[in-house]
């Protein structure tokens, strides 16, 4: 997350807000950057809503907007099935539709 205003003179900070915000998620004030401090889980929760803002250090005002985005976590299949009477046995009839 950067503001097109941001020269790089460190004269803006970026804060996060939202559910996950400081906890789940962290942003660097001075870059933008934000990062997962802890592993998602998305049988846990899998959508985050967060919004970012980019305060002035001098006035302590917004630059622009709030911005709002959302993190969709997806699944790797962390739970693999596991078959314990095998083997197993089944019949499909010949041109047997999909």
């Amino acid at each position: 997350l950067r503001s097109d205003l941001d020269n790089g003179n460190n004269s803006f900070q970026y804060k996060l807000l939202g559910a996950g915000a400081g906890s789940t998620f962290v942003i660097d004030e001075r870059t933008g950057d934000i990062y997962a401090i802890q592993k998602l889980d998305r049988e846990e929760r899998s959508l985050y809503t967060l919004r970012a803002q980019v305060i002035d250090i001098t006035t302590g005002r917004a630059v622009e907007p709030e911005s709002e985005f959302v993190i969709k976590v997806s699944d790797i299949n962390d739970n693999e099935p596991k078959f314990l009477d095998e083997p197993y046995e089944a019949s499909v009839p010949e041109m047997a539709p999909e």
